[in-house]
């Protein structure tokens, strides 16, 4: 019992600390937190703006290096391809 009696006569102290203590009245305090709520929700729309912007970027060129990829593949494929029949020619006429 002694405890609760503690507890409660802590939590009563705190709050009469808080209203004393308080640099703002509530209503004040509501009004800034809303100005700040539009600011932060601001903020996250252009840096929303932002990542879509490079991200688009970022698509573009990884399409390009895959494009790039795939060319210099089917290139070397395309020699090898070559090589190989040459030397299979060269082999079954016996010319090797």
């Amino acid at each position: 019992m002694k405890f609760m009696w503690g507890l409660l006569a802590g939590f009563a102290l705190g709050v009469a600390t808080g209203l004393v203590l308080a640099p703002q009245s509530g209503e004040a305090t509501r009004a800034q937190l809303g100005e700040q709520g539009i600011m932060l929700r601001d903020r996250s729309g252009n840096l929303t703006g932002d990542l879509r912007t490079r991200a688009s970027g970022l698509t573009g060129e990884l399409r390009s290096r895959a494009n790039d990829a795939m060319d210099q593949g089917r290139e070397i494929y395309s020699r090898t391809k070559e090589d190989l029949s040459d030397r299979y020619t060269k082999a079954k006429s016996g010319n090797l």
